[in-house]
């Protein structure tokens, strides 16, 4: 465990890479409601807690964190959703001869698993995933494209992710799915969070 400032206004934590983990230390801060905290942010192997620092010293927050009986409560049940791909993008053919497989076989191989997610970011709702298949890792593109639609689904390295909007973009896009990840009318105005679990299930267009 690592308690060190991010700023002025920030306390991060350092847990572990351990989904579990992660959402067991947000899970236990959400619940303490401490006094001047704003946000709770979870990501790949830390959570980030924002405080108002005229509100609580930093001090005072530290001692505060540290004192919470994290896994004393089980973290809420993860959320699962599903999300209807149409897998034609325009990087299968590179994906083909980068894995030697057939494009039935990389859609199969993308769609069995159960992917976490890890943490959001670089758009509003963009969800990066674990648990892609080692066999379908790719590099992402030498250059970036200028636009890559919204709901265009991707594999960057050994992680694969959707595009919440219209947005520049350099992962190998295999897929699209017609659902939306980011809806700044609703509340919440992103549809997944840290700690979802998700699937992919191929439909035709």
């Amino acid at each position: 465990m690592r308690f060190t400032p991010m700023g002025d206004a920030a306390l991060r934590i350092e847990v572990g890479d351990d989904p579990e983990r992660v959402r067991a230390w947000e899970a236990a801060i959400r619940r303490a409601e401490l006094p001047g905290v704003r946000s709770v942010v979870p990501a790949f192997a830390t959570v980030t807690v924002f405080y108002a620092p005229h509100e609580i010293r930093y001090a005072d927050l530290l001692a505060r964190v540290e004192a919470i009986p994290v896994g004393a409560e089980p973290a809420p049940p993860a959320a699962l959703v599903t999300l209807p791909v149409v897998y034609d993008g325009p990087d299968l053919p590179f994906l083909r001869e980068h894995t030697g497989l057939t494009t039935e076989e990389i859609v199969r191989l993308h769609s069995e698993p159960t992917y976490r997610v890890r943490m959001i970011g670089f758009l509003p709702g963009f969800p990066y995933l674990s648990g892609l298949p080692p066999r379908l890792a790719a590099p992402r593109l030498p250059t970036p494209r200028r636009s890559v639609p919204a709901g265009s689904v991707g594999i960057g390295g050994a992680q694969t992710g959707v595009y919440p909007l219209d947005s520049p973009g350099g992962w190998r896009l295999i897929g699209r799915t017609s659902v939306k990840l980011y809806d700044p009318a609703q509340e919440p105005g992103t549809l997944l969070k840290a700690g979802d679990l998700l699937r992919f299930q191929p439909v035709d267009a």
